[in-house]
């Protein structure tokens, strides 16, 4: 099975060199750092380790990832993984484990349920994972604890799933419409650790409130509007 990791940045050179060193090469066939025009040198750092450096200067966390996407080269799956190092990319064969042996379309790692190390997520950023989790078991039946950013799906899932929302919502847009379509979700516990550097998100109230939002509208936004057609993946216009 051929495997494509996607790797969002923006300004992440202390941490890159590592996430990157650490993917266990056998499983993997390219490994795509999609770079926010970084002005630390995260772009060279990546591109030294290896990595097919994708520059997308416009912001979004969904906008990074449907960049990915649109320049994967045509593998059977995607693995979708943060670069400050807080996931563990040695974990990849793991989270990819039920999408190998055919029992899942989606795979989540659950942080929550895994090994979450003490000082790695503030308790405002633990209680909204939670409640998106319950959120999506309400209103999906999909059983889940959390909703991390370490993730995996069959390409030809994502190509189906008319993937478009450009925020920290694409976190859980491809949650609740794959639930909407039927196909199969599981998670796996993975470990989750400081992060290296500073959270552009969790680290500040502004990003927590604004990342909340995106999240548990989108959760709920997806849930009740009409489903859109199904296109293939490409660059977030």
């Amino acid at each position: 099975m051929r495997i494509s990791v996607v790797i969002p940045t923006y300004d992440e050179a202390g941490s890159i060199a590592r996430v990157i060193d650490e993917i266990p090469r056998p499983l993997v066939d390219e490994i795509l750092v999609v770079d926010a025009g970084s002005m630390d040198g995260t772009a060279e750092i990546a591109s030294s380790r290896g990595a097919r450096v994708i520059v997308e200067r416009r912001r979004g966390y969904g906008r990074a990832c449907l960049t990915g996407l649109a320049h994967v080269r045509n593998p059977d799956a995607v693995v979708f993984l943060d670069g400050d190092y807080s996931d563990r990319p040695a974990e990849l064969g793991r989270l990819v484990e039920p999408i190998l042996r055919g029992a899942a379309d989606i795979v989540l790692g659950s942080r929550l349920n895994g090994g979450l190390r003490p000082g790695a997520m503030p308790w405002h950023a633990v209680f909204g994972n939670r409640l998106a989790a319950a959120l999506i078991r309400w209103l999906y039946g999909v059983r889940l604890t959390d909703v991390g950013p370490f993730r995996a799906a069959r390409y030809e899932v994502l190509r189906s799933l008319c993937l478009r929302e450009l925020t920290y919502g694409w976190a859980v847009e491809l949650i609740t419409r794959g639930a909407t379509r039927g196909y199969r979700i599981s998670e796996v516990p993975v470990s989750y650790h400081q992060r290296i550097g500073h959270s552009k998100i969790s680290g500040t109230i502004r990003g927590s409130i604004g990342a909340g939002i995106c999240i548990i509208g989108g959760i709920l936004k997806n849930r009740f509007r009409p489903d859109a057609p199904a296109t293939e993946p490409g660059v977030a216009k």
